[in-house]
């Protein structure tokens, strides 16, 4: 929980779509957004593991799910950082009106 008041989304283990998946889907939510701002770092395995009451491996491959989105990238000694996202709203302003 956070301490907003507000109720974090939980993860459900009888779901046919892997706890993996589902931390880093709220994790992706969260970087859209705002909450984890581009070029902050992610909260560390051990404490996305305490958080959502998940074994640090299944936090460590939703990092890597992640990463694999292009969501996050991992300095080695530093942590994940968010990456900075291109704006997705406006399809068709790179073009002129002419």
């Amino acid at each position: 929980m956070s301490d907003k008041g507000e109720v974090e989304p939980t993860l459900d283990p009888m779901s046919a779509r892997p706890l993996y998946a589902q931390l880093a889907d709220v994790i992706a939510r969260k970087i859209k957004s705002g909450e984890l701002a581009p070029d902050r770092p992610i909260p560390s395995e051990n404490h996305l593991a305490d958080e959502y009451g998940v074994a640090r491996l299944t936090a460590r491959r939703a990092a890597q799910e992640l990463r694999e989105r292009g969501l996050i990238v991992t300095v080695r000694g530093k942590g994940s950082f968010v990456v900075e996202q291109p704006p997705v709203d406006d399809p068709g302003d790179d073009e002129p009106d002419d």
